[in-house]
């Protein structure tokens, strides 16, 4: 079979090559899976430069995390899946339902173990979920990280209701989600971008106000306005170091501010004073649960949303996506269709 594998050593998205492996049947409790769409993540290309901590004592991985596809096999006891069937791949092949627990992280996929970014992959039936026949491979595909962050900030943890404001940062996978997800429970949106072009399509998908953040550098000063002083119930805060300090100025009394990504770096001299005087909260958000993902796939199929998708590329061009989402560019998601 073909897999991708990223060199690890060379601390680059050139790093990544496609290689032959030998098939191998599922064992006791595993099925094997023909591969249909995979997405990337921010986090591959953190992975692919040696920016994000891998587990094991990997020279090379075979990476990404979020795939769909159809069962091929399946090994000895194996209950919840027989050949024939869609399935889509968790994130934490560990961590089913509850609180995260440290083993449970450690079954990260194209992380902690090898990912799925090839013709067919072996993994744990506990570690996969049924799709919903409404729900396409490609769509499916999209969901297990960006999906499932959102998913978990905004209703598991934040119990996001109707007439609350939420506010995005940029206009990556788990921002367009959460713009979804809020306006799906009724929230208002919020959400910035250095692209009046990707605001226009944010608007067109229900944003309530955008703020373009190179024109606006104070941007925490526009949500304040915009949300008449009060400021944002719910951050999705993806920017990292450089864009905290704005988000605890733009969060709401009692509001929560979710860490999710380190687009502008970890390090940084935080004042805790915003949070103090509004009483709110600061939460980590590490993607989620496979229970987060069951309930995010079945609420897309049946409320008809679908995931926006950026561009498709073919297997054989898994790098050119990798330099594609790295320029950028790019609204939605980014798919490698096989």
């Amino acid at each position: 079979m073909r897999t991708y594998e990223v060199e690890l050593a060379t601390r680059s998205i050139d790093g990544l090559s496609l290689r032959e492996r030998p098939s191998r049947a599922p064992r006791d409790g595993e099925v094997r899976v023909r591969l249909r769409a995979a997405s990337l993540n921010f986090r591959d290309l953190l992975i692919a430069k040696g920016l994000y901590p891998v587990g094991g004592d990997f020279t090379r991985l075979v990476p990404v995390s979020d795939a769909a596809g159809e069962v091929i096999d399946v090994g000895p006891g194996v209950t919840r899946f027989a050949p024939g069937d869609r399935v889509v791949t968790s994130f934490f092949q560990g961590w089913l339902d509850g609180p995260l627990t440290y083993p449970a992280m450690n079954t990260s996929l194209g992380g902690a173990i090898d990912g799925v970014l090839a013709d067919e992959f072996v993994l744990s039936e506990q570690g996969l979920v049924a799709m919903p026949d409404a729900v396409s491979f490609d769509d499916a595909a999209t969901l297990p990280c960006a999906g499932v962050t959102a998913w978990h900030a905004l209703v598991e943890s934040g119990q996001v209701r109707a007439g609350q404001t939420v506010l995005l940062l940029g206009t990556g996978g788990v921002s367009i989600f959460g713009l979804q997800i809020a306006k799906a429970k009724g929230a208002r949106v919020i959400i910035t971008s250095s692209s009046d072009e990707k605001l226009a399509r944010a608007k067109a998908m229900g944003a309530d106000g955008l703020i373009n953040y190179k024109t606006t550098p104070d941007w925490e000063r526009q949500v304040l306005e915009l949300t008449g002083g009060a400021g944002a119930d719910h951050v999705l805060e993806t920017g990292g170091a450089g864009t905290l300090p704005k988000s605890l100025q733009s969060v709401a009394i009692h509001g929560q501010v979710n860490i999710i990504g380190v687009f502008t770096g970890l390090e940084n001299k935080i004042d805790f004073l915003p949070v103090l005087i509004k009483t709110a909260r600061i939460q980590g958000i590490f993607v989620g649960s496979r229970a987060m993902l069951e309930t995010l796939i079945t609420e897309y199929a049946t409320r008809t949303i679908r995931p926006v998708i950026d561009k498709v590329f073919g297997f054989e061009q898994a790098l050119e996506a990798y330099h594609y989402m790295d320029a950028a560019q790019h609204f939605g998601k980014v798919l490698i269709r096989n």
